[in-house]
């Protein structure tokens, strides 16, 4: 049986998810990855902005920074610039992320930083009042969507794939012992790595949507799966309305915070 209590403040509990929400699972992957890296708490910092998935840094044990609406990724390149020695792992929304700091996002993976994005997917903007975010698909319903979103939604995977990421990986909270494995692999990897996490907000998109409660959105989650070498066989048409998990890019490139000390080095050098 894991010890979660080794990475929690239990003074902290209980959690304030509606029920069915699934980021309590994304909490519980995240914390048996961490454990496989084999890193410290003290080595980690964690660093979130503002939505559900952001209290997250307020029940683990690690070094956490909970920041300002879509700017967390700005705050996490500040600390790893500071303490490049240290793993730094952002939690953060797609609301959070892609709306408000999709800036963050997309220059954070054009530098390769060294950060890893834990980034949460549930279609929506949950805690500030169900409004359309982003990711949200075309014709669903929202509070700034009465009579159905507009917009296309982004591929955020893409998106940092296209910017210059190293590391991109799309995984469900209905397939946990995956999901386990793409985060440990983000953390250990050098340079600026993405985990999508696709997870349900059944109380301000499902039941907008009448999607049913969490657990039928969970399994709706693995109904529209389709794993990464899969999709590779099957035409552009075929993928409409699923969703691609797995590893969806994995490559070494210069990382930013390496780079910026070898240019210190360099003119420390030249100035003596």
């Amino acid at each position: 049986m894991f010890n979660y209590e080794k990475y929690l403040r239990m003074d902290k509990l209980p959690l304030i998810w509606c029920a069915g929400c699934g980021d309590g699972i994304v909490l519980k992957s995240m914390l048996r990855a961490i454990d496989r890296t084999g890193l410290s708490k003290d080595e980690i910092a964690m660093v979130s902005g503002i939505g559900c998935s952001s209290r997250l840094t307020g029940y683990v044990d690690f070094n956490t920074l909970h920041t300002t609406h879509g700017r967390a990724i700005a705050y996490a390149t500040g600390i790893k610039m500071v303490k490049p020695e240290m793993t730094v792992i952002v939690v953060t929304g797609d609301g959070d992320a892609t709306a408000i700091g999709g800036n963050h996002y997309i220059h954070a993976a054009r530098r390769n930083i060294d950060l890893t994005v834990i980034l949460f997917n549930n279609h929506i903007y949950g805690m500030t009042g169900g409004q359309v975010s982003p990711t949200t698909p075309g014709g669903f319903f929202a509070s700034t969507a009465p009579y159905g979103n507009q917009d296309n939604a982004f591929n955020i995977s893409g998106l940092a794939q296209a910017a210059g990421a190293s590391f991109v990986a799309r995984g469900t909270v209905y397939d946990a012992v995956k999901l386990d494995r793409m985060i440990e692999k983000a953390i250990l990897k050098k340079g600026f790595s993405v985990v999508e996490v696709m997870t349900p907000c059944p109380t301000a998109f499902g039941r907008r949507n009448r999607l049913g409660n969490g657990a039928k959105m969970i399994m709706d989650l693995k109904k529209v799966s389709v794993s990464v070498e899969k999709a590779a066989k099957m035409e552009v048409e075929e993928l409409n309305d699923k969703i691609v998990t797995g590893i969806l890019m994995d490559v070494d490139k210069p990382e930013y915070t390496e780079r910026y000390l070898k240019l210190m080095e360099k003119l420390q050098n030249q100035s003596k």
